[in-house]
């Protein structure tokens, strides 16, 4: 564990002079053996700080000559400024637009720009298919029985094994399986919250979050989140006596990308766990990273069970099977007793099928192939908007997930925009979707998880020479 920190540790501070342009496009880097030398380093760890940079698009080999910071044109398009949202606690109703975006999913006649889910044609189908058959025989009266009230015994082995790759350390006693990642974050919010309570999150922030939150009768604190680093610690440390429960998702956040390091994770823990206020977790996009290493969670610093991590493949393998689990630390009593009441059991073959893809390798397999997928969509994404979007926009850099933030000029109103994309066939994601306030009027969110084509590249370009003409 060491050494992976170190090797971070370098690659973070080099990446930073990139991006704050003190090493410029073309700059030639310190040699392996300069590397290993300024840092006392081994020759394993230097060569793993360039290749997480290379997995970064931040440098590029040049052979017998080194590495040089790359000078691809994503490294030139400005980052959108930390959100400012107003630090007030409410519970407006979230915008009807939520509704009618995602009333898109399954139009096979439209560019689902707007819908944050990897397309079919990247996912493993006909094993999944295989793995239901198998399920289906080998469970006791065919999956027709209810499993125990945690779940099926195999899935959560096979996730309490996964977690030791981002220091989780959890057993299989520790884990709850819900019907995707939105039932457990319901579950944890219902089991901390009453009506009236305060909810901190991320501004922007994933529709579907705002709405189960509101639906509650929870209120919504939106904090001022950095596109790269995530949330704001100083301003969740002024308003922490204001709130109830923090809910965060963060690693590759939706809809701004954004992963924050290790350092502001463990404070964010600290300071919460000092304050008695819970951390519902929700970590659905973790696997999705670009990098060399998975990146760890907020629960891997949680010494108090304060921490309840929630994920699901629901963005990684099978959005449509619901299959989803949450750890709940100190809590578990009190999800169970909901899960009982609201759901008694899971379904019994399709967890079962997940759990034998996640033991046989499969999922490790399809996983390494869907991220370097997306991270090449990512890049053709980023040429496209560098490309054919107008002057001054603004984009976020991730480095996993599924999704892209795009900030144009005030002229730009990105809900007139979504309505003239539709009848181009093109539905996107308009940034007032992502907030209960009024903000965010010039931004859209992209997915970039549909597979890469010459159409795809034709749709960006319209939809930039829409964004042009207003």
């Amino acid at each position: 564990m060491e050494k992976v920190y170190r090797y971070n540790e370098i690659a973070s501070g080099i990446a930073t002079q990139i991006r704050d342009g003190i090493l410029q496009s073309g700059d030639k880097l310190p040699s392996v053996r300069m590397l290993c030398k300024e840092y006392a380093v081994g020759m394993n760890t230097a060569k793993r700080v360039f290749l997480e940079l290379e997995a970064q698009s931040l440098v590029e080999a040049k052979p017998q000559s080194g590495f040089f910071v790359s000078n691809r044109r994503v490294e030139r398009l400005p980052l959108p400024a930390v959100s400012k949202p107003s630090l007030i606690a409410n519970h407006h109703e979230p915008s009807e637009l939520s509704t009618q975006v995602y009333s898109s999913i399954g139009r096979d006649d439209l560019t689902l720009f707007s819908i944050g889910v990897p397309s079919g044609s990247l996912l493993p189908l006909a094993k999944l298919k295989k793995e239901i058959l198998y399920a289906t025989r080998a469970l006791k009266e065919g999956g027709t029985e209810y499993e125990p009230l945690q779940g099926n015994v195999k899935l959560r082995r096979m996730v309490a094994v996964r977690s030791l790759g981002w220091g989780g350390n959890l057993h299989e006693d520790d884990l709850i399986t819900t019907a995707g990642g939105v039932n457990a974050l319901s579950f944890c919010l219902m089991a901390l919250g009453k009506p009236g309570d305060t909810v901190a999150i991320e501004s922007p922030c994933y529709p579907g979050i705002l709405q189960l939150v509101i639906s509650l009768g929870l209120k919504v604190l939106e904090l001022p989140t950095h596109p790269v680093t995530g949330i704001e610690i100083d301003a969740l440390r002024k308003v922490v006596s204001k709130i109830d429960i923090c809910l965060l998702i963060p690693n590759f956040n939706t809809p701004l990308g954004s992963c924050m390091p290790d350092a502001h994770k463990k404070e964010v823990v600290q300071l919460l766990a000092s304050n008695d206020i819970p951390l519902i977790e929700d970590d659905i996009y973790g696997d999705l990273y670009f990098g060399t290493h998975r990146p760890r969670c907020c629960k891997s610093f949680d010494t108090e069970g304060n921490v309840l991590w929630c994920s699901a493949v629901s963005k990684t393998l099978a959005p449509g099977y619901r299959v989803g689990w949450v750890a709940p630390g100190k809590y578990k009593e009190k999800l169970l007793k909901l899960k009982l009441v609201h759901a008694l059991a899971s379904t019994s073959v399709i967890h079962e099928a997940v759990g034998n893809f996640l033991k046989t390798g499969r999922y490790d397999r399809h996983l390494h192939q869907l991220r370097r997928t997306l991270q090449q969509n990512y890049k053709h994404f980023i040429d496209a908007v560098t490309e054919y979007f107008p002057e001054g926009t603004k984009t976020t850099r991730p480095q996993g997930g599924l999704a892209i933030w795009i900030e144009f000029n005030k002229e730009v109103d990105a809900v007139k925009l979504y309505e003239l994309a539709m009848k181009q066939k093109i539905s996107i994601a308009p940034g007032p979707m992502f907030t209960l306030q009024d903000q965010y009027q010039n931004c859209i969110r992209l997915c970039i998880g549909l597979p890469w084509s010459d159409e795809l590249k034709f749709k960006l370009k319209q939809l930039g020479n829409l964004a042009k003409m207003m």
